[in-house]
């Protein structure tokens, strides 16, 4: 199965996204911001269908939109008295309705549905080193940066008394956020893309207690259940985005049954 080169690619990519998307999902879900990364999914795809009908390039196009929707979103969230939840459900449904809207009226070529559930043939060399770069620095980061993240996430008051750049940290999170969507998009899907970042921290949180614990094993899940669904993909002739959202939709599962015996 692994001596194709696309499968290869689909590997190395998604390993790497899937690792920096659970652990930047683990600041988003414990700090109640987890619908930015499907709010972005939504942006990305209206973006992509943009940029098919202008000519452009699809990643390249819709990465700068989503890091700009992203970088607004927070802004406008955090300094108005809108809530961060009701401006991604206005920014996203109205993303995603223009990138239906182009690809009907304009007739767009590109495969959609690949764009939508994903695709392991829909990453190329270029698509998958900009991963590994990106999986790369968001792993040094968490390291070296782990009692700032620990400090931000749970208390972002404490953190501004003591002198942290909570503005800077919540930009940078939000532009690897919408890195991350886009990247994945290819493979994950713009409508599944969200559950790489959401359901692993949502499992390792039912198991352990420990921030530290939390974020360790929402890596190593976040990795094994991308390969493991992959494979399936693979073998079983499924969407890759579909398939590997399945694989953490059990894993969920079977990690609230340990914690209820736990408690009882």
């Amino acid at each position: 199965m692994f001596q194709y080169a696309f499968m290869i690619r689909a590997l190395i990519a998604g390993v790497s996204i899937a690792l920096s998307a659970s652990l930047i999902g683990v600041n988003l879900v414990l700090s109640r911001n987890s619908l930015l990364g499907d709010g972005l999914s939504h942006v990305a795809f209206g973006s992509m269908a943009i940029s098919l009908v202008l000519g452009q390039e699809p990643l390249l196009f819709s990465m700068i939109v989503a890091m700009i929707a992203a970088y607004f979103i927070l802004k406008i969230s955090r300094s108005t008295q809108v809530s961060g939840d009701a401006m991604i459900g206005v920014i996203s449904s109205s993303a995603l309705a223009v990138g239906v809207v182009v690809t009907q009226v304009w007739g767009v070529n590109a495969d959609i549905s690949s764009y939508m559930f994903g695709s392991i043939l829909g990453v190329n060399q270029r698509d998958m080193w900009v991963a590994v770069l990106l999986g790369t620095i968001v792993l040094i980061g968490f390291i070296l940066m782990y009692n700032r993240i620990f400090s931000l996430t749970f208390d972002e008051s404490f953190a501004k008394a003591v002198g942290q750049k909570t503005e800077r940290f919540h930009s940078i999170l939000a532009i690897l956020t919408a890195i991350v969507v886009v990247l994945g998009m290819r493979l994950m899907g713009a409508l599944l893309i969200s559950g790489l970042i959401i359901f692993p921290t949502m499992s390792a949180s039912r198991l352990f207690k420990s921030f530290k614990l939390v974020t360790i094993s929402a890596g190593i899940m976040g990795v094994m259940n991308y390969i493991i669904g992959l494979i399936l993909a693979a073998n079983f002739n499924l969407p890759t985005g579909a398939s590997v959202i399945l694989v953490n939709l059990f894993v969920l599962i079977f990690a609230w049954i340990i914690n209820l015996f736990k408690n009882h």
